[in-house]
């Protein structure tokens, strides 16, 4: 196949990521843009391609080879069993359904189907999380004991107001827009998750909805795990601060939002600074640690994950997240969620 046509349906903020990340790719190539705003005309003709209004009005006259759906939530399911029912492969951005039960209906749909679905979980497409799971794999760290996390950050006034006031109300909170992405990392890096704890506040901004959420981690593997999540903190320890992929974000090269703990050892990510004792015979809090900071390569995770679809289109790789993958980060997001409502432990189901 040629560079495999790829239509992105949705024109907002990350829509329009996607269709820069097509026009610059060396794989595939912008077939079209779905929206019916007067935006989306206006982007599509800076971009030279057609617009359609809907995915029926797309589908009906130029069936592309592979489809991105950056609409709101609550289409992803719909326009996603639209995807499958005729057979063309789709990447829904996360989360892959605005409910469980949704979400487990696409996915089941696509499996039956044997459709290529993939979820738009940008982050384990980036090399920091790669070489964050190899060092952690390596048993360099030795068991894993726990791990430290934090996405604390400020979103600015702007960012509620007007057409926006919906992320003062229930469910538009750091829960389900930002924590479903430390989620994924959490069990790429330490395992699977399976049960929760949460505290969560709305002390500082006094909207209806959590601004800060204390959480507690139980893995499979016995580790333990603790983060604090906050969209109203003066910090740098998050992710996109951080890691330098994405430049729209100051960075701060010196801050982590992750410690790996091990018998051994411990990794600081994304900095990539790995503590740890060369003896174990000599584990002690009165010795040394070996101090390194490991190399790391740096590439923007979305131009990745389109070269990923587009080698999935042609049947030349499988889905680096599938539906299932996206279903459980739904699955333990949404128990984090019930955790701080209830006040107690939350057990998560394993697909």
């Amino acid at each position: 196949m040629d560079k495999p046509r790829i239509a992105v349906v949705g024109a907002g903020l990350i829509g329009l990521r996607h269709i820069e990340e097509i026009q610059k790719s060396r794989s595939a190539r912008l077939a079209a843009i779905v929206d019916p705003s007067p935006k989306a005309a206006e982007v599509a003709k800076k971009e030279s391609v057609p617009l359609y209004k809907s995915l029926d009005e797309l589908m009906a006259k130029d069936r592309p080879d592979g489809i991105i759906l950056a609409t709101p939530n609550a289409m992803h399911v719909e326009q996603g069993l639209q995807c499958v029912v005729a057979g063309i492969p789709v990447l829904v951005e996360k989360p892959v359904g605005h409910t469980l039960v949704e979400g487990k209906r696409l996915v089941e749909a696509a499996e039956k189907a044997n459709a290529r679905l993939l979820v738009g979980h940008h982050r384990p497409h980036s090399p920091i999380l790669h070489k964050a799971v190899e060092v952690i794999r390596s048993g360099v760290l030795g068991p894993i004991v726990g791990v430290i996390g934090s996405a604390v950050f400020y979103k600015p006034d702007g960012y509620f107001d007007g057409p926006n006031a919906w992320r003062k109300a229930p469910g538009g909170g750091p829960l389900l827009i930002n924590m479903i992405h430390e989620v994924g990392n959490l069990r790429a890096m330490v395992g699977e998750i399976i049960a929760v704890q949460a505290f969560a506040s709305n002390a500082t901004r006094k909207f209806a909805v959590e601004d800060t959420v204390a959480i507690n981690l139980r893995f499979a593997n016995g580790a333990l795990g603790t983060f604090l999540l906050s969209d109203t903190a003066a910090s740098p320890r998050s992710w996109e601060q951080t890691s330098q992929e994405n430049r729209d974000y100051p960075t701060y090269p010196d801050e982590d939002a992750y410690v790996v703990i091990g018998t051994d050892g411990s990794l600081a990510v994304p900095t990539m600074r790995l503590k740890r004792y060369t003896k174990k015979e000599d584990r002690s809090w009165w010795k040394p640690f070996k101090e390194e900071t490991l190399p790391l390569e740096r590439a923007d995770p979305l131009t990745r994950q389109i070269e990923h679809f587009a080698a999935v289109i042609r049947g030349e790789a499988k889905p680096l997240v599938s539906g299932r993958d996206g279903l459980q980060n739904l699955r333990v997001t949404d128990a984090i969620v019930e955790a701080a409502r209830i006040g107690s432990v939350v057990n998560v189901e394993l697909d």
